[in-house]
């Protein structure tokens, strides 16, 4: 397996963040304050990836991005190096902002281990890309053993509820918008899906339809989705803490 060092990590920063308004009318959602001490939710991602050997970080940012450059800077002060792919008109949405950045030259490795800005999950970044390797995979992507749902989910007899469960925990595989992708994938996913695309809601059904390796690496452990305003409020802060130590 190539070196971790050598990884290149795409972190998704992006979008405008309308499901935190007002909040992001005045900072992108990147760089929203999480936890005890208050630090922007792109930093413990960027944490994150550090303590699994991962170095060279390139943020897809476009929304308000200079406020997540003027912070973050070339990453020195995080012992990584942080490069920029602003993202343009022509190319749109997630598979867009890859896109844009493989044109760029900035995702040069095989694979690139892809995470979504919004998303804070204790995975073990090695099992991921030692099972890509030893599976060939073009792409891997993370799922989650189970989902919570968010509301109550009730039994019925006709028309008697017999059993309401609230917000239970269904034995599903979800996806947490991890996963490591093959770059070289990219230029033939443009002929097909064009300059504007989705990752998950068009590359990856693309990909299975033409029969390119799409394996699956399950995490067993905790995940947040902090796309939302209503998420953020819920989150038990005191519990991402460890995203932060080395």
């Amino acid at each position: 397996m190539a070196s971790l060092t050598n990884i290149v990590a795409a972190v998704l920063a992006g979008g405008v963040g309308s499901r935190f308004r007002p909040y992001t009318e005045i900072v992108p959602k990147p760089m929203i304050p999480l936890g005890p001490e208050e630090k922007p939710l792109l930093e413990y991602i960027i944490c994150w990836l550090r303590k699994h050997g991962l170095r060279n970080i390139v943020l897809l940012v476009g929304y308000k991005w200079k406020q997540i450059r003027n912070y973050f800077s070339n990453g020195s002060r995080w012992s990584v190096q942080i490069s920029y792919s602003i993202d343009s008109e022509e190319y749109r949405g997630t598979g867009g902002a890859l896109l844009n950045a493989y044109h760029k030259g900035l995702l040069n490795t095989n694979p690139v281990l892809i995470w979504y800005g919004d998303i804070l999950a204790p995975l073990n970044v090695e099992e991921l890309l030692k099972q890509h390797f030893e599976k060939k995979a073009d792409a891997t992507l993370a799922l989650a053993d189970r989902y919570q749902v968010p509301v109550g989910v009730a039994k019925l007899k006709q028309d008697t509820i017999v059993e309401l469960e609230e917000k239970p925990w269904l034995p599903t595989h979800v996806t947490i918008a991890i996963l490591t992708l093959n770059p070289h994938i990219l230029p033939k996913a443009e002929k097909q899906l064009g300059k504007s695309f989705d990752i998950m809601a068009n590359l990856i059904p693309w990909m299975i339809k033409e029969k390119y390796k799409v394996k699956a690496y399950i995490h067993k452990g905790p995940w947040y989705d902090i796309g939302s305003l209503e998420r953020y409020r819920k989150i038990n802060h005191e519990n991402i803490k460890e995203f932060l130590r080395t």
